[in-house]
């Protein structure tokens, strides 16, 4: 039995407080869930803003390989007919291969949110989806408050459930949205569903989506596939609204390493840990140390007798290979973590780096004082590729900063200020001395570099600055906090992340300007040479 996993993280993830997310994250964030495998991407609810309309519009150009990109929605309003109803509407406008609407399985939210009769609201359920059917490839139906509305008036919550199936659902999702429901209420619940959908000879796929408001939203969803739930739904490290939904990197590596179920992400599950960590860079959040599976602590040892005992058999102390999902091992009183890592960017990059090689301590040296530093790699693997070269000596000096100077000058209070950057660097003999206007520091610096650079470098106007992402590190020091930049660039043929981290913003961005620069100009140096 292969278990489908049904991500939300860009429409019920964002819905958590403080968790925000551009449409090209969006979009970088969708690649990576299509590389992970990943094989529904709830991409948002197409008619409720402007940025979800952007990003399903942006999205009929990019190619998935594996997922299926999926519109979301509600049932019609009642008193629109489905075919002029704006929201079915903007679900059909976005072209998606799957679409997934909600109806009301609880009678309470029937009268008290729609204010209309429990026949009404059956009715609507089931022409939504009839309409819908007619129009797209995957049809699934989440029954909101499902557990809820079974607990509060059983006969008529799998009415909705008998209507959703007249409709033409594909797959059925039982929805505890309000997070209340324990384990031990799921099973007999499900069971029920069951029986009752196995009478109706539907044919339908059942679904869980738990929200986590009592904590056990990852047990409800491992307990509904336990009993023949085959499509789970969740967010990548359980962000959502109020306490947050049924957590992915738990969820998956659970049923692949713990219950030896088949899911598409599989092959790829070493590939969590790297996407939990790009979900919270792209949301500008702090990763969750503590985290399981994908925490920077879920493997790390630091008591004398578990180091003693897990470096004997790791099985001592370890429930699984933290391999198996990206992660590693940390020794916190020795230098051995890291390692497989550092081999695996290495053979990524092109790099020839041995296990017992030299050089692979000075990386590890390296990177752990810039951690210890702030820096985080996880969104800046140009930044990360740039120093293993450095370690190595195949780094190359492009060009030579004598100085730079950034001026803001706030001549009337309601006007913004005028920002110029100046310039001096060399490139082999020739010296630069430039300036550039700019909106903002960053901007004006971005500017003024680039301006010099240019003539030597043509390549250069191909940049495109995609996203500057600003993280205060150490907020109990106030306006002296210590900061990491993260830009992400771009050229014709790809993009990049690189980082920078000081107690003056616009050191760090320097830094993480002057990587992407630098890494751009070792792209295309590398290129011309195997060609």
């Amino acid at each position: 039995m292969t278990i489908e996993i049904y991500d939300t993280t860009l429409r019920d993830g964002t819905q958590a407080e403080n968790f925000n997310l551009s449409v090209e994250d969006k979009i970088k964030i969708t690649r990576q869930f299509d590389k992970l495998g990943i094989d529904f991407i709830e991409g948002g609810w197409p008619g409720s803003n402007p940025l979800a309309v952007e990003y399903f519009q942006r999205m009929k150009d990019v190619e998935l390989h594996h997922a299926r990109l999926t519109a979301f929605g509600s049932t019609r309003h009642f008193k629109n007919p489905p075919d002029r109803d704006p929201n079915l509407r903007a679900l059909l406008d976005a072209e998606t291969p799957a679409i997934t609407i909600f109806g009301k399985s609880w009678d309470v939210h029937v009268h008290d949110a729609l204010r209309i009769e429990l026949d009404d609201n059956l009715q609507i359920i089931e022409d939504s989806l009839a309409y819908l059917r007619r129009h797209t490839e995957v049809l699934l139906y989440d029954a909101e408050h499902f557990f809820d509305g079974f607990k509060n008036n059983r006969d008529y919550a799998l009415a909705t459930l008998g209507r959703a199936v007249a409709g033409g659902a594909g797959t059925i999702v039982l929805c505890d949205t309000n997070g209340g429901t324990l384990p031990h209420e799921i099973q007999p619940i499900i069971e029920q569903v069951q029986r009752f959908l196995k009478e109706l000879n539907s044919g339908v796929k059942l679904g869980i989506h738990s929200h986590n408001d009592s904590e056990t939203a990852v047990a409800n969803s491992l307990l509904a596939v336990s009993i023949g739930v085959t499509q789970v739904q969740g967010t990548f490290n359980g962000y959502g609204e109020r306490c947050g939904n049924a957590n992915l990197t738990s969820i998956i590596p659970a049923l692949i390493f713990k219950m030896g179920l088949s899911c598409n992400v599989g092959p790829q599950a070493d590939q969590l840990y790297e996407t939990s960590r790009l979900v919270n860079e792209l949301a500008n959040l702090p990763h969750n140390r503590y985290q399981p599976y994908v925490g920077e602590s879920a493997f790390a040892h630091k008591g004398g007798i578990h180091i003693s005992a897990v470096q004997r058999n790791p099985l001592t102390y370890e429930h699984i290979e933290p391999e198996k999902v990206g992660n590693s091992r940390r020794i916190l009183v020795s230098d051995q973590s890291g390692r497989s890592n550092i081999l695996l960017k290495a053979q990524r990059y092109g790099l020839r780096l041995d296990a017992d090689d030299p050089v692979m301590a000075t990386i590890i040296r390296d990177l752990k004082d810039l951690e210890n530093r702030g820096y985080q790699y996880e969104a800046a693997e140009a930044s990360f590729e740039l120093l293993m070269r450095r370690a190595m000596g195949l780094d190359k000096e492009f060009f030579t900063l004598a100085g730079f100077r950034v001026m803001n000058n706030k001549y009337r209070l309601d006007m913004p200020p005028l920002t110029e950057a100046t310039i001096r660097l060399s490139v082999g003999d020739d010296e630069v001395h430039t300036a550039s206007m700019g909106d903002g520091p960053v901007n004006a610096l971005d500017r003024a570099l680039r301006k010099a650079l240019v003539r030597f470098y043509p390549a250069l106007k191909e940049i495109e600055l995609v996203d500057y992402k600003v993280r205060v590190l150490s907020g109990e020091r106030g306006t002296g906090a210590k900061v990491r930049v993260l830009i992400e660039s771009r050229d014709q043929d790809c993009s990049w992340g690189t980082v920078g981290v000081s107690l003056n913003i616009i050191e760090a961005s320097w830094q993480a300007l002057v990587d992407s620069i630098n890494y751009k100009l070792m792209k295309d140096e590398r290129a011309k040479g195997a060609s």
